[in-house]
């Protein structure tokens, strides 16, 4: 029942590569949310080494004390090869939150705010701003769920085919979006858009560029601590449903919702692999809790009954499949 919650301080929420010093309120915090939620105990680690083996090495030196990792604010590319690697060479479960407790919350709400605007996610057009540890995972796991159009946007513009100055990880997310190999800015990606998902900085998303999408878009405005836009603006510009990161707006993609029902399932159920199949049961699960969603709520919180029980219980089911 024990997890470690490892971080080298390289990307904490809001505040960037603080170092292992710094992250270690925040991990405190972490594991402090696993005990209250899913009464696992979890120990908080921070690693004053950064690079990629040095990490990797740490990581497998202490795994035998732990019946789970949490990696947590590790920043990318660097996250994806660690995960990756400590995944094939570990037997017991290993999760970095940042790309796949975010990727499930948003999952979830994006399944009831298809169902709050009578769309089929199928049939829509999602933009994913932010390519990172978050946006990566989010693109993956609705490709995976989902037949939409799927247009990924770093910084530079609309990830393409033609662009020279994207590294591997960039490039690899061209196997899930832009099919059509379409070039130009966040404003050319959102034209007739339905979905906007974001992952990356303060007041990106401008009132004009939601007025330029489909009919009564959906926005999920998740930068920390502030929004892309905020929940009021992008209402008076159009938006039918709107999420984000914080606390104090409705519809708060909370991690908090996914990691300790995660670890509590996967613990329980001896699983040593936490895929695909399990993240969008988990996703569907958290969907289901809400049973009859509107605008104002498209997710549970993270105190309301059942969530951590819901999660959980999706590796039975899916084990036994």
């Amino acid at each position: 029942n024990l997890v470690a919650v490892i971080s080298d301080g390289s990307a904490v929420l809001g505040l960037g590569d603080i170092g292992p010093h710094g992250a270690m309120p925040v991990m405190e915090g972490k594991a402090m949310l696993f005990k209250h939620f899913a009464d696992i105990d979890a120990v908080p680690i921070v690693l004053d080494v950064h690079d990629t083996e040095g990490i990797i090495s740490a990581i497998k030196a202490i795994a035998p004390s732990f019946g789970g990792i949490n990696l947590e604010d590790i920043a990318a590319p660097k996250c994806f090869e660690i995960e990756e690697r400590l995944k094939a060479e570990l037997n017991i479960p290993v999760m970095h939150d940042d790309q796949h407790g975010t990727a499930i919350v948003t999952l979830a709400g994006l399944i009831n705010a298809a169902k709050v605007t009578g769309r089929n996610l199928d049939d829509t057009r999602i933009v994913v701003v932010g390519a990172g540890a978050a946006g990566t995972a989010i693109v993956k796991l609705l490709s995976l769920y989902t037949d939409a159009e799927i247009i990924a946007v770093d910084s530079k513009g609309i990830i393409s085919q033609d662009r020279s100055d994207i590294n591997e990880e960039k490039r690899a997310l061209l196997n899930y979006t832009n099919p059509e190999n379409i070039n130009g800015s966040l404003e050319h990606a959102l034209t007739s858009a339905d979905i906007f998902i974001g992952v990356s900085k303060a007041g990106l998303l401008t009132r004009e560029m939601i007025k330029i999408m489909s009919h009564d878009p959906i926005i999920f405005a998740m930068a920390n601590p502030e929004p892309e836009i905020l929940p009021d603006l992008a209402k008076e510009a159009g938006a039918a449903v709107v999420a984000t990161g914080r606390s104090d707006f409705p519809n708060q993609v909370n991690n908090s919702l996914g990691f300790p029902g995660i670890f509590r399932g996967a613990l329980d159920n001896g699983v040593n692999q936490i895929t695909d199949k399990h993240k969008i049961a988990a996703a569907e699960a958290l969907a289901n809790l809400v049973t009859e969603p509107t605008a104002s709520r498209i997710i549970p919180g993270p105190f309301d009954e059942g969530v951590v029980q819901a999660v959980a219980g999706v590796f039975a089911k899916t084990e036994e499949v």
